[in-house]
């Protein structure tokens, strides 16, 4: 949806720098940006296998989420110490450093819009959860607003939710124009190489020698924020789960045809439901859909799961949008997320000078943002709130082998889908 750009040059020669990052992604380039602030003078290179906002991030939902989908848990009235206690104070940092980039960029709201986002029921079951997450919102004192059907519809211009709950704190992006900006907001000591894969690194005396295709980078220290592709590198076997999400946008429609708010972004009253943007622009209003959870060990998606996840999302698009029959999908695509069955990070200093930023376990611009900024934190010794969170989390559990693993992950996905039903 955005003009083309012309891709920075990949790296060909040998150079040196303070700190290299591995992976401009949300967590990759939100690290750069951090080491620039705390350190302008620090030579810091980036490295991107492929091209800014062609690969997860760019094809990324756009929801920067403060709140986390589950509040109930006694972790958010226990003791300060409480790691899972600070995950909105965690969130709400990375909400800043975007809306401090947004503010630099003269950013409007077709890309940086800080109008929450509503979570939407489409029936009983849905109902009863959207009156629970309220209750549980009130016990912590966060803002919200309860809405009936009536007023749902008002909204999204469909009767088709049953109620839903607003929440005031979330950002919706533009995720590629976004990443673009975050890309393009860097100082000359700032480097950024595309199409510039990492093949491997090893230790050259007290620093590190990491090779490309056609150059080599002497880095003093490294931040891996390449997610599962960390695994490339014998690092992290056995610790992550390679899930893939995916999504359906439709053509361009006259705006007319739906009524509401021609902007307002949606999550279902149930995790693994169905998650609906309307996107407005010059040529007319699309419907983002995103549903579907995949477990693909291999990282690869083939065209066939796409198909059948875009008949998924053709079904819940015409359930939720009758009034908007024949206009058709323009774009099917797959993203790729990194989780750990603990659910925690694979975070820190691995071997001395080499930090991690990997495994952002879902809400991705989040949490990916929050910990790129941790790892910047770590690898220049800053003693910092934000460190001491991400440095207190456990260490990934490992998983089961094959093939018990991938029976297991498939199976509870489809549970998991299964008892969201219509939500």
């Amino acid at each position: 949806m955005l003009p083309p750009r012309t891709p920075r040059p990949s790296l060909n020669g040998t150079i040196s720098a303070d700190i290299a990052v591995i992976g401009a992604g949300f967590a990759g380039l939100s690290a750069a940006r951090r080491l620039s602030q705390l350190d302008p003078k620090l030579k810091v290179v980036i490295v991107e296998a492929g091209e800014i906002a062609e690969g997860a991030t760019g094809r990324n939902s756009g929801f920067i989420i403060d709140l986390p989908h589950e509040v109930s848990s006694e972790d958010y009235s226990g003791s300060d110490g409480d790691e899972r206690r600070h995950d909105i104070k965690v969130h709400r940092l990375a909400i800043a450093l975007a809306r401090e980039l947004a503010t630099e960029k003269g950013w409007g709201k077709d890309i940086f819009d800080a109008c929450g986002k509503y979570n939407v029921a489409m029936g009983p079951q849905g109902d009863k959860h959207v009156v629970s997450y309220a209750k549980q919102l009130e016990k912590i004192r966060e803002e919200y607003c309860l809405l009936d059907a009536k007023e749902i519809a008002s909204v999204t211009g469909t009767n088709s939710f049953t109620s839903a709950i607003y929440t005031p704190g979330t950002v919706i992006i533009q995720p590629a124009a976004y990443i673009r900006g975050l890309a393009d907001s860097f100082g000359d000591l700032v480097k950024l190489f595309e199409n510039t894969p990492a093949l491997s690194f090893e230790r050259q005396g007290t620093s590190w020698r990491i090779k490309t295709p056609n150059g080599v980078i002497n880095a003093g220290k490294i931040i891996l924020a390449n997610n599962g592709q960390a695994q490339s590198f014998g690092l992290f076997r056995g610790v992550l789960l390679h899930v893939y999400t995916y999504a359906s946008m439709t053509e361009a429609f006259t705006p007319a045809r739906l009524g509401g708010h021609r902007s307002w972004a949606a999550t279902p009253a149930f995790p693994m439901g169905t998650t609906v943007r309307r996107v407005p622009g010059e040529a007319g209003d699309r419907i983002l859909i995103r549903s579907r959870y995949t477990y693909n060990p291999g990282m690869q998606v083939s065209d066939g799961a796409i198909a059948r996840a875009g008949r998924i999302h053709d079904r819940k698009f015409e359930a939720r949008f009758p009034m908007l029959k024949g206009v058709q999908m323009q774009y099917r695509w797959a993203g790729a997320m990194a989780l750990t069955w603990n659910g925690v990070p694979a975070f820190g200093e691995i071997e001395p000078g080499i930090f991690a930023a990997i495994a952002c376990n879902g809400v991705g611009a989040t949490k990916a943002t929050a910990s790129g900024i941790a790892a910047a934190e770590a690898a220049l010794g800053v003693d910092s709130w934000l460190v001491d969170v991400f440095r207190g989390f456990a260490a990934p559990k490992r998983l089961p082998p094959q093939p018990f693993l991938t029976i297991g992950a498939t199976a509870n996905l489809s549970v998991k889908e299964w008892s969201a039903g219509l939500e």
